[in-house]
């Protein structure tokens, strides 16, 4: 079973509605994203890629955000009302996003972008109150940063959405592409992959029982300044287009990730727990950023600005969406989402009658055949960056990645439609008192 944490302050936390609701949302982006994906089409990868990285792992950012950190800092959410108002502004906004480029209707973007700025603002300022009464530590730095980076990334899509609707760019003299590369840059680096450095440092001695190493806390500190910096000079230096500024980014940007991977393995490998799904997938990250790091490093050094290498070396970069930050949601949801509902729903009834546990509340034979379907599809999305592959092979890494994401879904909805104590419905769309007590 998971470790249930003990020196957390449950009450601190906002209404279980709050962060499951965020969660059910974000899966549903997440299996449009996937079946946008095989579908493909005009303007269906950049529809994926909204609906994926903004839809499904950002609204998941959002809610984890919105229930660990009072939860683990102690210190009360700043406010349940802007918490509970945050989720359908952004979901608004990013399903525009996503729709206005699939459908190629461009009038829509900067009306949905609108949306995305107030609800991802409006999330930015009530995590931001909410940690400013926190204690400092390596997570808290993390999320601080992760912050500042989704106003950023925010600002830049806005910027975006206006000029593929009226054409904005070419009077404030920056190219889309440059644009377009640095938002990616401080979405991809900056908003995601620090908040999961942040979570991995809280998480991974939490459910792994693990000690510290004082190399590893060395590394971690320099981890921790070293990296956020690294993201704005890679975004700097490709929006400004130079080159020696980005590269500079680059090499701190992979160092980063290489220590967050490495510290990561060292945990796992010497973990005595039980193996979860959580700590499988979380396997999966180490390995995934272990391999990336080096081979993204010597991409930027060689050529930091070219879209090609966006998000480091071109055989890995797809890797680094797919097994670094996919896999990094898929194992954590896999413990936050039973964790919450466990939290509400037995943990007063423990040592008065037979409960069941954290990881008792969902299907072990569904988790182990939607991680077997998306680690093939991973594999094929690789191969395919690496080596000429048959006709049908990208169909079939589709088709398993859709299977895998439908069933991982399945899965989370099942814990919530069985052990939750409200229809989906009612979770979804439903309004509650206790959501605007403040």
């Amino acid at each position: 079973m998971s470790a249930i944490p003990g020196n957390v302050d449950t009450d601190a936390g906002p209404p279980m509605t709050v962060p499951l609701r965020h969660f059910v949302v974000a899966l549903a982006f997440l299996v449009a994203g996937v079946a946008v994906g095989v579908a493909g089409g005009r303007g269906g990868h950049l529809a994926q890629v909204h609906l994926l990285l903004a839809g499904w792992v950002c609204l998941t950012i959002m809610g984890a955000m919105t229930q660990f950190v009072p939860v683990w800092s102690g210190v009360a959410l700043h406010s349940r009302r802007l918490a509970a108002a945050q989720l359908p502004l952004a979901a608004v906004g990013f399903a525009g996003l996503a729709g206005g480029l699939l459908f190629g209707v461009t009038a829509v973007l900067p009306v949905a972008g609108v949306f995305a700025v107030a609800g991802v603002w409006t999330f930015v300022y009530t995590i931001g109150r909410t940690l400013a009464d926190a204690e400092w530590d390596v997570t808290t730095a993390h999320f601080a940063a992760a912050l500042g980076f989704f106003v950023l990334v925010t600002s830049a899509g806005v910027v975006l959405a206006l000029d593929h609707a009226v054409g904005v760019l070419p009077m404030v003299g920056v190219t889309r592409a440059d644009l377009l590369s640095a938002h990616a840059t401080l979405a991809v680096f900056g908003a995601v992959l620090t908040t999961v450095a942040g979570a991995l440092a809280q998480l991974a001695p939490m459910f792994t029982q693990t000690d510290a190493t004082r190399v590893g806390g060395l590394l971690q500190r320099a981890e921790t300044v070293g990296y956020p910096l690294g993201v704005l000079l890679l975004a700097g230096g490709r929006l400004l287009g130079i080159p020696a500024l980005a590269r500079v980014g680059g090499v701190l940007v992979a160092g980063g990730l290489a220590v967050v991977g490495l510290l990561l393995a060292r945990r796992l490998l010497a973990a005595s727990v039980e193996r979860t799904p959580m700590l499988t997938r979380y396997a999966v990250v180490a390995v995934t950023l272990v391999v990336w790091a080096p081979l993204s490093a010597w991409a930027w050094w060689q050529d930091p600005i070219a879209y090609g290498s966006l998000f480091g070396h071109p055989a890995v970069g797809t890797l680094l969406l797919v097994g670094g930050v996919g896999f990094v949601v898929l194992g954590t949801l896999y413990h936050v989402v039973p964790f919450i509902v466990w939290v509400h729903r037995y943990s007063d009834r423990l040592g008065f009658e037979d409960v069941p546990m954290i990881d008792d509340l969902y299907d072990d034979r569904v988790a182990l055949a939607d991680g077997a379907c998306l680690g093939l599809a991973t594999v094929a999305v690789l191969v395919a960056a690496i080596a000429p592959v048959p006709t049908g092979s990208s169909l079939l890494a589709g088709v398993l990645a859709f299977v895998g994401a439908a069933l991982f879904a399945g899965n989370l909805l099942g814990v919530l439609v069985e052990h939750g104590p409200q229809s989906l419905p009612v979770l979804v769309g439903g309004r509650f008192v206790e959501e605007s007590e403040s």
